[in-house]
């Protein structure tokens, strides 16, 4: 069982790249807004309830899958709302049933994130979609993290379209489940 953890700003393409990645291995994708857009149906974002049940529901699905066996990907927007060890208690569940977790970053540069930003495609998730918002957001530190673990792979989506993406991440997730392996 292994969990592959895309994780990355507003705007960098986690919930397209995990689309198409998703779209390649058959894994169910369980993007990080399915909880967000739960939590912020009974509370406002970012207050002490709506931190709360996000993070039970993730902590709930992180659980589950693993003790199913259930691989699936995740996306992830490090920001200050979410309690930093939280993923820690993720990391905790999936290897406690034996599993993994490959984490890949995706980054690119500001102008795209900003341009990114309008795309339509993000207020089908009730997504951020201010430019002005979101650089005020910035200045205030709300996307502020400590340092996630290491990342298998590091993607910049100004470089690599979702499709290529998505391969990169394929391939490098079957050379680590390979090498990771018993009897390997």
């Amino acid at each position: 069982m292994h969990v592959i953890f895309i994780h990355g700003p507003a705007a960098s393409g986690k919930h397209t790249v995990g689309e198409r990645l998703s779209a390649r291995t058959g894994l169910p994708l369980f993007h990080n807004h399915l909880a967000v857009d739960a939590a912020r149906a009974l509370f406002e974002f970012g207050t002490p309830g709506f931190r709360h049940l996000r993070a039970a529901i993730w902590q709930t699905a992180f659980a589950e899958a693993a003790a199913a066996g259930r691989s699936f990907i995740f996306t992830f927007h490090p920001e200050a709302s979410v309690d930093p060890g939280l993923i820690a208690r993720l990391l905790q569940s999936v290897r406690e049933a034996g599993g993994q977790v490959f984490f890949v970053e995706l980054r690119c540069a500001t102008a795209t994130l900003l341009q990114r930003l309008a795309n339509p495609s993000r207020a089908k998730f009730g997504k951020l979609t201010d430019r002005q918002l979101f650089q005020a957001l910035e200045r205030q530190g709300a996307f502020a993290f400590p340092a996630l673990p290491e990342a298998l792979l590091h993607i910049d989506t100004d470089e690599h379209s979702p499709e290529a993406a998505a391969a990169l991440i394929a391939g490098a997730l079957a050379r680590a489940t390979a090498t990771a392996a018993p009897g390997r």
